[in-house]
């Protein structure tokens, strides 16, 4: 039997992973304690995609378990162990503002939820690949010291500057402000590295940009798109905060990131980090996202804008995935803002 143990398996990422895995002909073990409906209420209520995978995926089982606690967890590495040939860790507390509010309950899950599955990856099943669904607030703001150009609908940066095809993996992560949620991801992503430079596991964290896509339960504080389509389609009035509305961020669809952890499991490294995001394939401002899906569903968005800006966000920030794409020529990006936009509309239309 082949297990791929995936933590947040009902969450947009790892519901994703549990389907495409699935298919692959792997037994799927599900990690999940929807710890998003403390996070951000009904609206990030998981419980919904719990049952559709147990009802549509008959290789699927479920664990309610908190990934905080080890012993917990190890039930399932010693009852398994050397069957389990992936481990996707995709389970955290999302939200910068949370964080904020609660930093000591956003460590523990961030990092100690990392450190723990990292060991228990190391005592039962060293073989597996280790993905870790990472984030591109590891970086803090220094993305925000780049020479930004303001624009009507955005920020910019000069098509002469380095950065200009996306930010890559030599940006600095030190002497910046990070928010506190990109404090506790920064301490998983560096010991996930750790893992496989000094202990030897096949690791890599993929730090991402926004990940959208149909199974995303978007909520005010975390869900960009999604919960921007949500807005729309239920005369929602949404607030832009901070840099006139114009900060860019670059999304990628939860497929296409799927497919990228797919790639890196057939043909792993160790201590590997890839910066995962849209690029310029498929990125937008906040007001450009509001105009588009203000053309496609035909509905008009209320828009309030706060001047303060949230701690350690990013003005302008574009993902570059030339290493990723040299290391795995064969992964395609399929899906751009548009069409990310009018599938999310056709999903929450239902």
């Amino acid at each position: 039997m082949s297990i791929a143990l995936i933590t947040g398996s009902c969450g947009l990422v790892g519901s994703q992973s549990s389907i495409f895995f699935s298919r692959k002909g792997f037994n799927i073990i599900g990690i999940d304690n929807n710890t998003r409906k403390l996070f951000f209420g009904k609206d990030g209520d998981i419980s919904w995609l719990r049952k559709k995978l147990k009802k549509n995926l008959k290789n699927y089982q479920h664990f309610n378990y908190d990934i905080r606690n080890y012993h917990s967890l190890e039930k399932i590495f010693k009852r398994y162990k050397k069957e389990i040939n992936v481990i996707i860790h995709s389970a955290a507390q999302p939200s910068h503002d949370w964080a904020k509010s609660k930093p000591y309950v956003d460590f523990d899950i961030n990092a100690k939820g990392t450190l723990n599955l990292l060991e228990l990856t190391r005592l039962y099943c060293p073989h597996a690949p280790f993905i870790f669904m990472s984030t591109n607030k590891v970086y803090g703001d220094n993305p925000n010291s780049l020479p930004l150009i303001e624009k009507k609908t955005r920020w910019e940066i000069k098509r002469s500057h380095k950065f200009y095809s996306g930010i890559d993996e030599t940006m600095s992560i030190d002497n910046c402000t990070h928010s506190f949620f990109g404090t506790s991801k920064s301490y998983a992503d560096l010991v996930v590295q750790e893992y496989g430079r000094n202990i030897g596991l096949k690791t890599a964290c993929f730090r991402a940009g926004c990940i959208t896509g149909p199974n995303h339960s978007g909520a005010k504080l975390h869900g960009f798109l999604s919960y921007l389509v949500k807005a729309s389609l239920k005369q929602k009035e949404y607030t832009l905060i901070g840099y006139k509305g114009k900060q860019v961020r670059d999304n990628i669809h939860s497929q296409d990131l799927v497919e990228c952890f797919w790639q890196f499991f057939k043909n792993p490294g160790f201590g590997e980090v890839y910066n995962t995001g849209g690029g310029r394939y498929s990125n937008c401002s906040v007001i450009e996202a509001l105009d588009l899906i203000e053309k496609i569903s035909g509905f008009k968005i209320k828009r309030k804008i706060l001047k303060q800006n949230r701690v350690g966000d990013h003005i302008w920030y574009i993902s570059n995935m030339k290493k990723f794409k040299k290391n795995y020529p064969q992964w395609k990006q399929k899906y751009t803002t548009k069409k990310i936009i009018e599938e999310l509309i056709e999903q929450f239309s239902k």
